[in-house]
């Protein structure tokens, strides 16, 4: 079964992904950014590029051709037929369609009111579901 871990009060969502990608890169796992919509997709797809002057982490977008030899998928919708990778990151407000694919993913949760009430939502329906949960709060080590 998949493993759940949230990470909340993340300031900026898409530069804590950026982080948690490079460190999941350099551990040889291949994984899958899931965002609310294409703007976000875009957002992230830019950040990726600039957000750090030494790090390379190779990302294509969900259905392109090379995504089946690319270690880091950007989608937008469960639509899209996505890889079996290891690691997958949400940073949309919803629950994944495919999440059993996955040994494990991240929930990031801003600490925006509405991005926590819709994290919240979705802990207390995984929690339902009898996934396993862990919760680190960002900031407090």
């Amino acid at each position: 079964m998949t493993r759940i871990d949230f990470h909340s009060n993340v300031p900026d969502k898409l530069a804590y992904a950026c982080r948690l990608v490079r460190k999941a890169f350099a551990a040889n796992n291949r994984v899958v950014l899931m965002t609310d919509d294409a703007a976000q997709l875009a957002a992230l797809d830019a950040l990726m590029w600039t957000f750090s002057a030494t790090d390379y982490l190779p990302h294509v977008a969900a259905g392109d051709a090379l995504a089946a030899s690319t270690p880091i998928i950007l989608a937008d919708s469960d639509a899209t037929e996505l890889p079996d990778y290891e690691l997958l990151v949400n940073l949309s407000r919803r629950m994944p369609a495919r999440l059993g694919q996955f040994a494990r993913m991240i929930e990031v949760i801003s600490s925006d009111e509405e991005d926590a009430a819709a994290g919240r939502q979705r802990y207390v329906a995984y929690k339902q579901q009898d996934y396993p949960l862990t919760h680190f709060v960002a900031g407090n080590s």
